[in-house]
C-alpha cells in the first residue's frame, strides 16, 4: 500500500465515476482502498483512453440549480459530502447556462490524478472476471454498464437467471400530478382486483379515431435514435419499441398496449374509447406513472410532442423519457439491502449505474453512497444511512425498495433505471404548501414551482444534519 494504516484494504472493481467517487471516500475515511481498472489492459466498446471516470457520452452533468431542481439538489449534497466527482466538475467548468458542463478531458484528468496521489489508494490494472474472492471481505463492484461478458456472467450465476438484465426497455413515467383528470380515468381492464389492487390501478387516457389515426402517423413519422454499432439491435416481441408496432400496422397498437377492451370512461360512459393509452403507479409514494407498452427509441424531443398529443397528457411533465440500450443492471430491491449490499453475500456491495440508476451524477453519488456504508462497515461503525427526504436517500430507496411488484410484470420489468427526479421524494407535509399573500390565483405550474422549492429546501437541511453539518444559506435556499 501506498501509507501505512490500521485497517485492512477495500477493494472496488471499476474506475468509473461510481468506482472513483466511492474509492475517494473510502479514502477520505482514513480506510485503504484497492482500486482495480481493466481499462489499459483490457477496453471497452464504448471508452477512448485509458483514464479513470472518462465521460463516454454528454459533457454536461445537467442543471446545477439547487433551488428547485432535482439533479441540483443532489449536486449540492454530494458537495456537502466531499465528493471528489463533484469537486473535478467544478473546476473544470465550462460555459452551459443553467447547466454544471465540462471540459471531459480536463475532467477525467484530474480525477485519475486525484486517486493517484492518495496515499490511501492504489490502482490496478487489471480484468477482474468473476466476482471478488472470498479473501476480499470488503468489496464494491461498480463496473457500469458496459461491464465485461465474463463479471456479467458471474454476477448472473449468483444473482441468478432472471436478475440481470442487458438491455433496457424503458417507458417514458409522467408526473402524476401533470396528467389532466379531467379527462383521464382510474380503471384496470375488467376491473381486475389482482393481488394488492384495487380495480382502479391504472389511468387510462381514452383517444377517438381520428386522436388515434393521427397519433400512429406521428409516430411513423417521429425521428428516432439508432444503436450504436457494439449494442446491436436487440428488438424481440416483449419489448418492441412503440414506434415500431406503428410501422408493422395501422391496428397493431389498438390491438396491443393501447387496446380499449374492457374499459369505460368515467367521465363519458356511453361512448367508447377506439384506442386507450394506459399508465401504472411507477413508484411505491405514488408520484410516478409509466407509460405501459411505451418503450421507444424516438429522440428525446420528438417523444415529449408525440406524447402530448395523447388526451390528458397535453401538460404532461416527464420524470425521465423512453429509451432502449445496452444497459447491464441489476434486480436491486430484490438482491439488495439498504446499504447496497447483495443479501446473498454480505460485504459485497454494488454502486453505480449497474444499480439501477441512469445519469453522471446518479452513478457517482451511488458511489459515494456505498464508499460511505463500506468505511463504516471497516470501521466498526454504524452505518448512517440518508434520510429519505434528501436526493441521496430518495435515489437509495427508489434502487433499493420504491418499486412496484406487478402481477403482469413480475421481478425484474417492475424495476428500471432512473434518474433523479422530485418523484422519488416523498410529499411534503399537509399544509406546507402555502398560498402567496396578495395572488389570487394560486395553482398550475406556479404551485408546482413552489412546491418543488420547498422539497429541494428539505433535502438540503436533512442532508446537512446528517452529515453533521450546518447547511449555509444557499443550501437550504
Amino acid at each position: 500500500m501506498n501509507t501505512i494504516s490500521s485497517y485492512s484494504p477495500i477493494h472496488v472493481v471499476g474506475g468509473g465515476l461510481a468506482g472513483s467517487e466511492a474509492a475517494w471516500q473510502i479514502a477520505s475515511a482514513g480506510v485503504p482502498v484497492i482500486l482495480h481498472e481493466m481499462r489499459g489492459v483490457r477496453g471497452t466498446d464504448a471508452h477512448k483512453t485509458d483514464d479513470l471516470a472518462e465521460l463516454v457520452c454528454s459533457n454536461s452533468f445537467r442543471s446545477d440549480d439547487a433551488t428547485s431542481n432535482a439533479v441540483g439538489v443532489i449536486h449540492a449534497e454530494m458537495r456537502m459530502a466531499g465528493s471528489l466527482i463533484m469537486a473535478a466538475a467544478d473546476r473544470h467548468q465550462v460555459p452551459a447556462g443553467g447547466a454544471l458542463a465540462v471540459d471531459r478531458d480536463g475532467f477525467s484528468d484530474a480525477v485519475t490524478r486525484a486517486i493517484h496521489d492518495h496515499p490511501l489508494i492504489t490502482v490496478v490494472r487489471e480484468e477482474i472476471t468473476g466476482l471478488p474472492p472470498s479473501d476480499w471481505d470488503l468489496a464494491i463492484v461498480a463496473t457500469g454498464p458496459l461491464t465485461a461478458p465474463s463479471l456479467a456472467a458471474a454476477i448472473q450465476a449468483e444473482t441468478g437467471e432472471d436478475s440481470l438484465a442487458f438491455f433496457d426497455a424503458i417507458a417514458p413515467i409522467v408526473y402524476r400530478e401533470s396528467i389532466d383528470m379531467d379527462i383521464c380515468w382510474y380503471q384496470s381492464r375488467y376491473d381486475k382486483v389482482g393481488p394488492g389492487g384495487t380495480g382502479k390501478d391504472y389511468i387510462n387516457c381514452p383517444m377517438d379515431e381520428a386522436q388515434y389515426n393521427a397519433f400512429v402517423d406521428a409516430l411513423i413519422a417521429g425521428d428516432t435514435v439508432g444503436f450504436k454499432e457494439w449494442e446491436g439491435t436487440p428488438y424481440f416481441d416483449g419489448c418492441l419499441p412503440i414506434e415500431v408496432m406503428a410501422e408493422r400496422g395501422r391496428e397493431t397498437l389498438r390491438h396491443g398496449p393501447m387496446k380499449p377492451m374492457g374499459l369505460t370512461n368515467a367521465h363519458n360512459p356511453t361512448v367508447k374509447a377506439y384506442a386507450v393509452v394506459q399508465l401504472r403507479q411507477d413508484n411505491a409514494l405514488g408520484t410516478l406513472y409509466n407509460m405501459v407498452g411505451f418503450q421507444t427509441k424516438l429522440k428525446y424531443g420528438a417523444q415529449a410532442e408525440i406524447f402530448r398529443m395523447i388526451p390528458g397528457l397535453q401538460n404532461a411533465e416527464f420524470a425521465r423519457l423512453g429509451g432502449l440500450h445496452r444497459n447491464t443492471y441489476i434486480n436491486s430491491p430484490t438482491l439488495l439491502d439498504p446499504s447496497l449490499t447483495l443479501k446473498s453475500r454480505p460485504g459485497l456491495r454494488f454502486a453505480g449505474q449497474i444499480t439501477g440508476c441512469e445519469g453522471y451524477v446518479e452513478s457517482a453519488s451511488v458511489g459515494l453512497m456505498a464508499g460511505r456504508f463500506a468505511a463504516a462497515e471497516r470501521k466498526g461503525e454504524a452505518i448512517s444511512l440518508p434520510p429519505a427526504t434528501t436526493a441521496l436517500g430518495s435515489l437509495l430507496g427508489h434502487i433499493t425498495g420504491g418499486h412496484i411488484v406487478t402481477e403482469e410484470e413480475p421481478g425484474k420489468r417492475s424495476f428500471q433505471p432512473m434518474n433523479i427526479n422530485f418523484g422519488l421524494f416523498p410529499e411534503l407535509e399537509p399544509g406546507s404548501i402555502v398560498k402567496p399573500e396578495g395572488v389570487k390565483r394560486f395553482r398550475g405550474k406556479d404551485k408546482t414551482i413552489m412546491k418543488r422549492q420547498l422539497i429541494a429546501r428539505r433535502a438540503l437541511a436533512d442532508c446537512a444534519a446528517w452529515l453533521g453539518q450546518t447547511p449555509t444559506f444557499a443550501e437550504s435556499a
